[in-house]
């Protein structure tokens, strides 16, 4: 959530959360009983919790999770009632795609192109099932088998997009270390591959490999993911090890894609790449 220096108004419903929760709208109808009952508008009450009448009334409406400072500046603005931090103990987000994540996904539905690179693990969006499984089961400390579920279902109701968006144009980049690495054992491992050679036989889509020897290498920060709209606006969107970042400044976003077409040059060529993915597979 961001303070009264966010960017314009267009992008806030880029920003709100694309899956409300009840705990949610419980606390946005709180939050807008108690300002009503004080007899401020949203454009007032924003200006005293210094955040804008665009995150208050998203709040309301149960479309953004608040965060710890929206809470404690409410409270004071509206009588420290301690209504509001009760309220806020109880909120949740419905399972699935991870917090931060969310807003990009819901992105990628109506992005021109997309443009993936990972250094870590198979893409997301080419994840058979088996392995989407496989990647959650490392994590640490270890999911719940509930979580889990919710997060594997949405990993694949992302992979649609593929197929349901012929003419979006989706490019991935990925390293080799990752087909070679024999995530979740040698059957998960052949399936994936198995997999990648499958979709990269669509017209729309793109799949390069990048050399483990490689002297040239503009991917040494780590994931990116970028997306271009309807409209030509570029947008981009980093993850570390607990967050993610979706980032709209135009020259910010400008200097990542930048990045991604410098890698493009010295990946293998999407041919050579198929290639390669059927070598990996020929050697299981």
């Amino acid at each position: 959530m961001t303070d009264m220096t966010e960017p314009p108004e267009e992008a806030h419903e880029w920003e709100r959360e694309p899956d409300s929760s009840d705990s949610m709208r419980t606390f946005g109808a709180v939050v807008q009983a108690l300002r009503e009952h004080a007899g401020l508008s949203r454009v007032e009450f924003g200006g005293m919790v210094r955040f804008s009448h665009h995150t208050v009334a998203s709040v309301e409406l149960g479309r953004r999770m608040p965060d710890k400072d929206f809470v404690e500046r409410a409270e004071g603005a509206l009588g420290n009632t301690n209504a509001l931090w009760k309220a806020a103990r109880h909120l949740t987000r419905r399972p699935g795609l991870a917090a931060w994540f969310r807003e990009w996904a819901r992105l990628e539905k109506v992005a021109a192109t997309l443009g993936t690179y990972e250094c870590r693990l198979v893409p997301g969006l080419l994840q058979t099932e088996a392995y989407a499984r496989a990647a959650f089961a490392n994590r640490i400390p270890p999911l719940p088998d509930e979580q889990t579920e919710a997060q594997v279902i949405a990993r694949m109701e992302r992979q649609r997009l593929l197929k349901e968006r012929p003419n979006t144009e989706f490019s991935f980049i990925m390293e080799e270390h990752i087909l070679r690495r024999g995530l979740g054992g040698i059957e998960v491992t052949i399936g994936q591959l198995d997999h990648i050679l499958d979709l990269a036989t669509l017209r729309n889509t793109s799949i390069q490999v990048m050399p483990t020897f490689s002297p040239r290498h503009a991917g040494l920060d780590g994931p990116l993911s970028l997306l271009e709209t309807a409209d030509g606006r570029r947008l981009a969107y980093s993850e570390g090890q607990e967050n993610g970042r979706l980032i709209a400044s135009p020259k910010e976003a400008a200097v990542l894609h930048q990045r991604y077409a410098t890698l493009r040059s010295p990946a293998l060529s999407p041919l050579d790449s198929v290639g390669l993915v059927e070598r990996i597979r020929g050697a299981l």
